[in-house]
């Protein structure tokens, strides 16, 4: 399909691509990965022709269509949210309207056995042709299907673009893209703008895409989900992985390790060289020997060894003060913005040591709640912060309140205590910040830059109640990580806002779910609720899908037949309901035993005991099986209950 060879790229002195080569065909899903600054972007940017390389070839086959979605988007448009997404299809439609002209002109005239007339037969089957290789489109099923995925509300198609933030107006774009089907996708971070039920929804559209797929993405679940092949690129080189994210990183460490060895055995040989240079160069009778060395020497291809991977460093937010048991407690709160209400008289706790998820679709009320927590936001209702309760609270717009003159350096270094003072510069690498960077003033940094600051500011202050409003945005994944192993040792209470799932894994033990109806509670881990939302999908379309057949039924008029049927029907209604009620009262009860058998897993004292004990294994593992099918045999009585 397309074709890079021997690509170099340079920028005020700095080699960017050293001489690339690499081929992208039709089943290619490719992460594109390496340090802030490596030249994933740019290398995007080359391949649309956005830059020009110095030298080296791009070539494809003639009609190949890309299309790219950029980090930061600004659709200058008066149209409607439809009539933008529409003009994916501009090239259909005009094509569609060129062969109906052709053919009116070719029924309207009566010269057939003109040369002109011949001619126009000719266009006419050539535009026709093309017409058919577009395939046929059903343009308002298609436009709904993608946007509504996207997570646009039916009532929004007729709203002007210009009324949307920046990130809905990227999702318009990527409903464009989406649905133009080119060749070759390129996304740069395609997921910041995204919420977890548009980013599941792209991942499914993307495994039944019919082109290649080139992508940036820090987000790891995503990057794990879509891609099937990874390029890595480092130093202006690039190395080529045919595996995904997880499985590329498992890779480079095996290739890191070889690099440290060899480098070793290079490092003793140039030793040795040097050594006997040395050695003969003094001497006539060995000069040419010395000569003959000192050439080998240069002729020997240095052996270049990737960046360590820092994510295991560790740093850790410094001990707060101890809270009270109960942190906040928020009663019959509610915040309207003119006639939209966005919270509505919710009521909840948050004890010491929790570790909340808000989750939803984005302006369902995630952030708003977060600031009225943190007390940046009026409302109505009460809010109450528990005893001795610290509050720490990043969101994008806290990177505002630094100081602008002064540096890098002295925010972070004036904030560090401890241990930490002799770190800071680690601690600064690790958000993207490294050599003259540290210098900078805090007024000259891009918003990204300033939040990442922000971030690193947060991690040193003694906080027992943390609010992070999406505080991976702008991180890679070393720096993720980082405040990842910081968070997990984190003894605090805390809530966390992310659409990152990778992220959220292990950090969390109560989902708090933002939905049009209200916040609903989910106990348990981010992949938890994201299993349990497929089984209330499933059962929701199921159900559905019931009704639907149901109401489709011709209804016949009653006869004594029929009152007969009723009463039986009622027999057997009676005796499912009585079983569904058995059912759900004996998992139940194997809830109580597997919760049981968990305890003794989880605590330290009691796994040594049970380590060695077959039995118990067993037991639990036959707990766990009777369970499934209780769970299975107790679907299918709904199933028949609502039939």
């Amino acid at each position: 399909m397309l074709t890079v060879s021997n690509l170099e790229l340079h920028f005020g002195g700095r080699t960017i691509f050293d001489g690339i080569t690499f081929q992208i065909v039709r089943s290619d899903r490719i992460g594109l990965v390496g340090r802030n600054g490596a030249g994933k972007s740019t290398l995007l940017k080359v391949l649309t022709g956005f830059y020009k390389p110095d030298a080296g070839d791009i070539s494809y086959p003639k009609g190949f269509e890309i299309g790219y979605l950029p980090q930061d988007i600004n659709i200058n448009s008066d149209k409607t949210v439809y009539e933008e997404t529409k003009t994916a299809f501009a090239k259909f439609l005009e094509l569609e309207a060129e062969v109906a002209r052709i053919a009116h002109e070719m029924e309207t005239r009566t010269d057939y056995d003109t040369d002109s007339y011949m001619d126009l037969i000719n266009l006419f089957n050539e535009k026709d042709t093309q017409f058919h290789l577009m395939g046929s489109h059903n343009i308002d099923e298609e436009i709904g299907k993608i946007l509504k995925g996207l997570g646009f509300k039916p009532e929004e198609f007729d709203t002007p673009v210009s009324t949307f933030s920046g990130g809905w107006q990227m999702r318009i774009e990527l409903a464009k893209i989406l649905l133009q089907k080119p060749d070759l996708i390129l996304f740069d971070e395609p997921t910041n703008h995204l919420d977890i039920h548009s980013i599941t929804w792209l991942e499914n559209f993307l495994a039944d895409y019919d082109g290649a797929i080139l992508l940036i993405s820090h987000d790891k679940a995503f990057l794990n989900n879509v891609t099937n092949r990874t390029i890595e690129i480092f130093n202006g080189d690039i190395e080529d992985y045919k595996a995904n994210y997880s499985k590329y990183v498992e890779l480079r460490k095996e290739r890191r390790l070889n690099q440290v060895n060899a480098k070793k055995n290079q490092d003793r040989e140039i030793r040795q060289i040097e050594r006997n240079i040395e050695r003969f160069k003094a001497k006539a009778s060995k000069a040419s020997f010395a000569q003959s060395l000192m050439k080998k020497l240069d002729k020997i291809d240095i052996i270049e060894v990737d960046e360590e991977d820092v994510s295991k460093m560790n740093i850790r937010f410094p001990d707060s003060v101890p809270s009270g048991k109960v942190v906040l407690e928020v009663k019959n709160v509610s915040k309207s913005y003119g006639p939209k209400k966005v919270i509505q008289n919710e009521s909840f706790y948050i004890d010491k040591g929790d570790r909340i998820a808000f989750i939803g679709k984005n302006g369902m009320g995630k952030t708003t709640l977060s600031r009225m927590i943190a007390g940046d936001l009026d409302y109505e209702g009460e809010i109450k912060m528990g005893y001795n309760v610290h509050l720490g609270y990043y969101a994008q717009h806290q990177a505002d309140v630094l100081d602008g003159n002064k540096t890098v350096f002295e925010t972070i270094d004036e904030a560090a205590t401890g241990e930490m003072r002799t770190k800071v510069r680690t601690l600064l690498g690790c958000f993207l910040f490294s050599g003259e960077d540290v210098e900078k003033k805090v007024k000259v940094l891009s918003g990204g830059e300033k939040g990442r600051v922000a971030m690193c500011k947060l991690l040193l202050e003694p906080m027992n109640l943390l609010i992070l409003d999406e505080p991976t945005n702008h991180l890679d994944m070393v720096s993720k990580e980082t405040l990842k192993l910081a968070l997990k040792e984190y003894q605090g209470t805390m809530i966390l806002i992310s659409h990152d799932r990778d992220f959220l894994q292990g950090l969390t033990n109560r989902i708090f779910e933002f939905t049009e109806n209200g916040i609903k509670e989910h106990i348990g881990d981010i992949y938890d609720f994201l299993e349990e939302k497929k089984a209330e999908d499933f059962r929701a379309y199921e159900s559905a899908k019931s009704a639907t057949k149901a109401s489709s039924t011709p209804v016949s008029k009653p006869t004594h037949q029929h009152v007969s049927n009723v009463t039986a029907n009622d027999k057997d209604l009676k005796a499912l309901k009585n079983k569904a009620n058995k059912l759900e009262n004996a998992i139940a009860a194997l809830d109580t035993k597997i919760a049981t058998y968990e305890d003794k897993l989880k605590d330290p004292e009691q796994f040594k005991i049970i380590s060695n004990d077959a039995n118990f294994y067993k037991d639990y593992e036959e707990a766990k099986a009777e369970q499934c099918q209780l769970m299975q045999d107790w679907e299918d009585v709904l199933g028949q209950l609502e039939n």
